[in-house]
Parts: structure tokens; C-alpha cells; sequence
């Protein structure tokens, strides 16, 4: 079968968030499942197989990575919904029956995909104590993200602090059920961004995420509350790094980016 490496939200190669993509007949057992995202080794691995018409969806989705199986993945849909269009194994917008209930992903003319989500719910909370700490740097606030999304959104000081982060993993695992989102203001929104962020999900096997979908559905309406705007732009600082168009459309968000596909082979297991 067909196993293909496709970087999500950038549009040059090498860069944005690597995700494996699978496009099955059915769902094998979990074991296999969870054996290829740990031999593929990025943050997500997604599979997908067609479903039949009428339904409510038109293919079942799952997305594993090199630990678990995950309830939400932003990057790894953008990616199958590329791998979809640019194949020709789908034509259009494609619903996708997942964990999360049925997300929606849009092709444009200028191959970028508008992912549809829910939004997550955000719950201002007291910052916890020995997160700063582990994070190194002191919060500004802190919000939960519910347990849809299982994140601590901390906004800090300045886009210069979260660039420069270095935390204790091990440490900041205890502090979230998933992982934690650092955030800040953009220094200079004439560089194209209108925020900052870096995400650390250790608690998932992942020690830092180049650039994270479903993290925006907390951070687009995180941003769009303080900046007083629906559509914003948010730059994910990993090293790899990556950018994200948010559109915040109450319960549901869109989040818009490209993806490019590096590797495409043949998996013999």
C-alpha cells in the first residue's frame, strides 16, 4: 500500500509539520495501526479509508502518533485532505467521521485546504503552581482548553519569550492532560502574524510539535477575543515553523493552510 510523508501548513518542503498518510480499504487492528505511526515517527500518522454514500461522512479518519491514538489532529487532516485532492481519490470538499464527530476540509484554486473544527472551550483558570517553573518563563494568564482538546494555553510576556523557551518536559507533563500552548502578541504584525506560539505535548510522545491544528482552535478565539478580530494569523515558532489562518466562526473554527507532499512509497508490512 501507498504510505506518503506530507508536510501541513507550509508550502515548501522541509518546513510546517511532517504527518504520514495511509489511504486504506478498512481499519486494521489497533496494534498494526499504532506499529506503523511508531515506525513512521512524526508527531501524527493518519489513516483513512472511503465510507459509502449517504452518509454523513465520505471517509473515516484516525490519527496515531508514535504512542497513542488522539482524539483531534489538526496538521495530519490538512495532509490527508491534500493527499486526497491531489491523487484524485476525492474531488471537492470531504467530511471526515472522526473522534471529534465530523470535520469538514475545503480545497481552494491556490491548493491551500480550510479545515473545519469546533472551537475549543476556554476556561480562564488560576496559573498553576510550578508551571512557571517548568516552562521558565511566568505566565500572564492561563486557560484551560476543556477536554476536547486536553491543552493549558499560557500567554506570556512577549513574542522574544516564547521564542526563546527551553522547559523541563518531564515537569511540564503534570500540568495538562495533553500538552502545554505557550502564546504570546506578534512584536510586529507587519511581518504577517498576528500571534505566537509553541506547543510541548510530552504527555503524548511528543516533546515539541512543529505546528499544531488543533492547538488554534483554542488560540483563534484565545486572540480573537483580545485583538477584536475573527481572522487572524498565527505563526507556530518551532524550528521547522509554520503558519495558520484562523477564522473564528463561533462554536466552529477554520483554520487554512498549505501542505506539500516530500516522500511517497511503498509500505511492505
Amino acid at each position: 500500500m501507498r504510505i506518503r510523508i506530507v508536510d501541513a501548513f507550509t508550502d515548501r518542503p522541509f518546513a510546517g509539520n511532517p504527518a504520514g498518510v495511509l489511504l486504506l480499504d478498512s481499519f486494521p487492528d489497533d496494534d498494526w495501526l499504532q506499529n506503523v505511526a511508531r515506525e513512521v515517527n512524526h508527531a501524527e500518522t493518519a489513516f483513512a479509508h472511503r465510507l459509502p454514500e449517504g452518509g454523513e461522512a465520505d471517509w473515516a479518519l484516525r490519527w496515531f502518533t508514535p504512542t497513542t491514538e488522539v482524539a483531534l489532529c489538526g496538521h495530519a487532516t490538512l495532509a490527508t485532505a491534500h493527499v486526497l485532492h491531489t491523487t484524485g481519490a476525492h474531488e471537492g470538499p470531504v467530511r471526515f467521521a472522526t473522534r471529534s464527530g465530523v470535520l469538514r476540509a475545503a480545497p481552494h484554486e491556490d491548493g491551500s485546504v480550510t479545515l473545519d473544527f469546533p472551537t475549543a472551550p476556554l476556561t480562564l483558570v488560576e496559573i498553576p503552581d510550578g508551571v512557571a517553573e517548568a516552562l521558565g518563563a511566568q505566565p500572564r494568564t492561563a486557560v484551560d482548553t476543556g477536554p476536547g482538546v486536553g491543552d493549558l494555553v499560557l500567554e506570556l510576556a512577549d513574542e522574544k519569550t516564547v521564542l526563546g523557551l527551553t522547559p523541563d518536559l518531564r515537569a511540564l507533563a503534570r500540568h495538562s492532560q495533553r500538552g502545554v500552548i505557550a502564546t504570546a502578541r506578534a512584536e510586529d504584525p507587519s511581518r504577517g502574524y498576528d500571534f505566537v506560539s509553541r506547543c510541548f505535548f510530552p504527555n503524548v510522545g511528543i516533546d515539541e510539535d512543529p505546528v499544531t491544528g488543533s492547538a488554534h482552535t483554542a488560540l483563534a478565539p484565545y486572540w480573537s477575543e483580545r485583538l477584536g478580530r475573527p481572522g487572524l494569523t498565527g505563526l507556530q515558532a518551532s524550528p521547522r515553523s509554520g503558519r495558520v489562518r484562523t477564522e473564528l466562526r463561533g462554536d466552529r473554527t477554520l483554520l487554512t493552510g498549505h501542505a506539500v507532499t516530500v516522500i511517497e512509497g511503498e509500505l511492505l508490512a
